[in-house]
Order: C-alpha cells, then sequence, then structure tokens
C-alpha cells in the first residue's frame, strides 16, 4: 500500500476518534511504524506527515473556599467522606494517588507519595489540618479509604461514591475530586508560594499549569494593592 494511502486511511481512522484520543494513537502508530521503518518491514513512516488535532485540555473547578467550608460543615471529622476530603485537598494528589494512600506511607511528619500516573517520588508534609483528620478517623486496612467491602477503590469507583457524598452536602455538579488538587494549588498561591514550590507538592512535570495558579494570585494581590493605594489617597 503507498504512503499516500496509507496515510489517508489512517487520518480516516483517527478523525472517528475524540481530539484528545486522536493525539494519543497518533503518537503510538508513530512509534510503531519508526519501528517497522527501522526494521526494514515499510520504506518510511506514512504517519509521519499527520498532523495533531488541536484540543483545549479541560480545566476542573477549583473548589471555592465556601464550598470547602459547606463540605467539611456536612461531613464532620470522623467520618470517611471528611477523610477522602482531606486527602485530596491537603496532599494536592490525583484520585489515582488518594485511593492508593495508608498508613504505611507516613513517616514523621510528611506522606511519601509515588505518582501512578508519572511516576514522580513526592514527600508532602503533613498539615495540621489533615493530621487532625487522620488521627480521629479510624483506619483498618492498608488503605485510609476503602468500598464497603473493605477493599481499595479504582479511581473510576471513587470518584462516583466521592460525587454522591457531594451531593449529600449540596455541592454543585463542578464540585469533583480532582477540583480540590486546583483548589490547593490556589490556596498555596495565594499564600506566596512560587510555581517551583507548588510543583513540589502537586508533582506537575512542567511549570506551564503550577504558573496559571500563581498568575491569577499576583493579579488578585495587585489589585487589592492598587485599590488600597487609591483608598489611603483620600
Amino acid at each position: 500500500m503507498s504512503t499516500a494511502t496509507c496515510a489517508a486511511s489512517y487520518a480516516k481512522l483517527l478523525s472517528r476518534l475524540k481530539p484528545a484520543a486522536s493525539r494519543n494513537w497518533l503518537k503510538a502508530l508513530r512509534a510503531l511504524l519508526d519501528f517497522a521503518v527501522a526494521e526494514g518491514f515499510r520504506p518510511d513512516n506514512p504517519a509521519a506527515g499527520i498532523k495533531f488535532r488541536k484540543y483545549k485540555a479541560k480545566s476542573h473547578h477549583a473548589w471555592t473556599p465556601d464550598e470547602i467550608a459547606q463540605f467539611e460543615s456536612h461531613w464532620a471529622i470522623g467520618t470517611k467522606p471528611r477523610l477522602a476530603m482531606a486527602l485530596l485537598l491537603y496532599t494536592a494528589q490525583r484520585r489515582g494517588d488518594v485511593v492508593r494512600m495508608g498508613p504505611q506511607h507516613i513517616r514523621g511528619n510528611s506522606i511519601y507519595v509515588k505518582q501512578q500516573k508519572t511516576g514522580t517520588e513526592l514527600q508532602i508534609p503533613i498539615s495540621a489540618e489533615l493530621r487532625a483528620v487522620l488521627e480521629n478517623t479510624r483506619v483498618q486496612s492498608l488503605t485510609f479509604l476503602t468500598t464497603e467491602r473493605g477493599t481499595p477503590y479504582r479511581a473510576g469507583e471513587f470518584s462516583d461514591w466521592f460525587r454522591r457524598q457531594c451531593d449529600a452536602a449540596g455541592l454543585p455538579k463542578h464540585c469533583v475530586a480532582h477540583g480540590l488538587r486546583h483548589a490547593r494549588a490556589t490556596q498555596l498561591a495565594e499564600a506566596g508560594a512560587s510555581p517551583h514550590q507548588i510543583a513540589a507538592i502537586t508533582g506537575h512535570k512542567t511549570l506551564t499549569e503550577v504558573a496559571r495558579y500563581t498568575k491569577i494570585a499576583d493579579q488578585a494581590r495587585m489589585a487589592r494593592e492598587a485599590g488600597e493605594l487609591i483608598a489611603n489617597r483620600k
């Protein structure tokens, strides 16, 4: 099959996928065909000239202080939902990492995490808020969070369960588990943490997304300061 024919077939196949999935498939296809070229199975890589489809990654809503307070007001310390929220917020980790955390990951005043998505190893200080929740919540498993069956949660299963806890607390649909990771990054930025300091907690590989939080925090801070300058002149 000619290069042009192959490329057209691949492009048609990729067009049926969502943009993000299309990009992942194209990356894998290019790698496979590069291998075929290296091994002499093909003279060229038909996927090399196919362009990645543009897409804008979905950004999760960062919980506001009022939304966090509403959840905490409904779910007291000692309940599983409060423990889940505290782990998500104060470690700033993804749900897939939170559901794997357990007592054995605590050493001294830190909780140790190896991120499932990136393999990044982190040592995260345990905040006073998280410490209070951990010390007052009964845990009888190798993971802090378990299903009604006593087994660890799968990531998707945990999201569905956590959504129900948010519903019970009367929170809007945009308040999802991952939004607490964004909320913590926002808190850190507003406290004056640098992008590198925030990334040391969140484990982001690049500073592009992290810088967004500090940029917003800096804008808000400068706006307040500008307003105070005007007020002081009156």
